[in-house]
This record gives C-alpha cells, sequence and structure tokens, in this order.
C-alpha cells in the first residue's frame, strides 16, 4: 500500500469512527457488521455523474405532527455539495416531508430539484423515475427514509406503522439500474435489507417490527443519519482532492445550524426524538453536532480531528 493510499484509507476510517457510532439506540452490532460501508459508499459517489437522493421522515406525534430535521438537513448540505463539484443532485421526498426538504435546499441557495411525491399515487413514484432515467441518475441515495418492514408497512422506532404519512419511496430507490447507497440509523430505514437476516430483530429494540427489507449497494449505519450525510461528504473529500475546496463550504457548523432552523422556523420540522419544534436533531443541539462537523471539515483537510 503506497502512502498516500494508507493515509486515505486512515482519514477514512477515521470519518467512519465519527459518524459510525451507537448514540443510544443499541445499534452497536449494526455498525459493527457494516463496518467499511461508509468509505465503500464515497469511492461509489465519487463517480456519479448525477445524483437522486430520497429523505425525509414524518413524525406523527407530539403538540404538532411533522417531519423530522434528521434527513432532511443533511440531504440538502450533500445535494449542494455535490452540485458545487459539478455533479447534478436531486431530491425526492413525499408530500408530507416535502415542506422540510424545500427550505433545507432553499437556505443553501444551490440548484437542487426537489421532486414531490404525492401519498397513494404510485403513478406518482413511475413519474419520478422516467425523470430521474432522462436526466441521466447514476446513484440512488436515500438518508433517513423509512421504508418497508417485513409485512410490507413502514414503520418508527416504536413499531408503530406510518404508512398514512409515508409515501412507498422504496420503489424508486429501486426503480433503476443505479448504484443503490443508504443511510440509516435505526434498523427501520431503506437500504437495512442489506444486514443479515434477523440481526436487527436481535440488536434493536421492535426490531423484528421495524426491520426495513430493503436493501442497498453500500450501506452507512450512522448514530445520527445527518451524521451519515456530512460523513459521505468529508469522505468524497479525501477520495477526491479537487472537490475539497467546494465540499468545504458546506461542511461547517454554522451551515448546518442554519439550515436546520431553516426546517424547523419555516416548514415546521420537529426532532425525530423529543417530537419537539426545535433546532435540535435526534435529541442533539449544536453543541454536540457542531464540534463532530467540525472535526469532521479538519480530517477532510488532512488534519488530526483533535
Amino acid at each position: 500500500m503506497s502512502p498516500r493510499t494508507s493515509d486515505q484509507a486512515e482519514r477514512l476510517a477515521a470519518i467512519e469512527a465519527l459518524v459510525c457510532r451507537d448514540v443510544g439506540r443499541k445499534t452497536e452490532e449494526l455498525i459493527r457488521v457494516s463496518k467499511g460501508g461508509l468509505a465503500a459508499a464515497a469511492r461509489s459517489l465519487s463517480a456519479a455523474t448525477s445524483v437522486g437522493l430520497i429523505t425525509g421522515f414524518f413524525v406523527p406525534r407530539g403538540d404538532v405532527a411533522a417531519p423530522e430535521t434528521d434527513g432532511p438537513v443533511g440531504t440538502a448540505l450533500l445535494a449542494a455539495a455535490l452540485s458545487a463539484c459539478g455533479v447534478p443532485a436531486r431530491i425526492a421526498v413525499d408530500s408530507p416531508c416535502v415542506a422540510a426538504v424545500r427550505a433545507a435546499v432553499q437556505a443553501l441557495g444551490e440548484p437542487a430539484a426537489v421532486d414531490e411525491i404525492a401519498l397513494e399515487d404510485a403513478a406518482d413514484i413511475d413519474r419520478v423515475a422516467r425523470e430521474w432515467h432522462r436526466s441521466g441518475v447514476t446513484h440512488a441515495l436515500a438518508i433517513e427514509r423509512c421504508g418497508r418492514s417485513s409485512d410490507g408497512k413502514p414503520r418508527n422506532m416504536r413499531g408503530v406503522d406510518v404508512s398514512p404519512w409515508t409515501a412507498p419511496l422504496d420503489d424508486l430507490f429501486e426503480g433503476g439500474a443505479w448504484q443503490k447507497l443508504a443511510v440509516g440509523d435505526g434498523g427501520n430505514e431503506i437500504g437495512m435489507g442489506k444486514l443479515p437476516v434477523g440481526l436487527i430483530a436481535r440488536a434493536v429494540p421492535n426490531g423484528e417490527t421495524i426491520a426495513c427489507v430493503t436493501s442497498c449497494d453500500h450501506l452507512v449505519v450512522a448514530g445520527v443519519s445527518n451524521w451519515g450525510a456530512y460523513g459521505l461528504m468529508a469522505a468524497l473529500a479525501v477520495v477526491r482532492p479537487e472537490w475539497r475546496p467546494a465540499i468545504a463550504k458546506f461542511l461547517t457548523a454554522e451551515r448546518d445550524l442554519a439550515v436546520t432552523r431553516a426546517t424547523v422556523d419555516r416548514a415546521g420540522a420537529v426532532d425525530g426524538v423529543t417530537a419537539r419544534r426545535e433546532a435540535t436533531v435526534d435529541g442533539f443541539g449544536p453543541e454536540v453536532h457542531g464540534p463532530l462537523i467540525e472535526k469532521l471539515s479538519r480530517i477532510a483537510r488532512g488534519e488530526a480531528a483533535d
């Protein structure tokens, strides 16, 4: 292994160690089994010429049911970074979560088409799949998108059937010959079907009920799904050094917080763990997300994380 290859591998491993860690969901075994997935996903994504992203997770509880902050924020930032690198990116999302995605995209000011899909409308999914084919999508990337479980229903971490608020975007994900990448943090997201059968059931509370059966080519099991998106951004900067300046503009704590606030203030998004309408993600505030993002940025630049 050449010194350059060795350095790249070490930095990718450091990125994965930062973002792929259990934050209390009992996903340690899922993370262990999927080790190396972030580097593999980044290397695949580095060859993309057009990317279609899928996100949006609706939270039907709390004072006001709403989309959650995890997913749209990281997706919008990754889409903006890809666009700045010359790789067109578009985001598919269903109607209950579209306002959060649009708020996130608008907060960044970078071009990213948003493909809205109506609930219970298979024709709408077919329409977007045709558009993805026409636009030359080579890679589909699902980030924090609830997928179908063994009984065909999408379920949240509590085992509640959320199909009344969730279009079957698994069909779009699987609807082309594109490379299929996925980021999730709980076991119920699109892509988790790549894990060994029964693993989620054994490891995660309600795992047998919630485990998503939709698989993928490369899976990232992150502590928080937005972290997985940021990890991919940092990894792309390592794999494609010429992209580093463009990515650096979006891999900042300030951007993360600004976009999170935009989804809350403009679209009424909520924290998926607390169900509160505040600029936090999975129960963590900027005092947690910010330092992690800055460490990722330092690794991407070739500096020590600490």
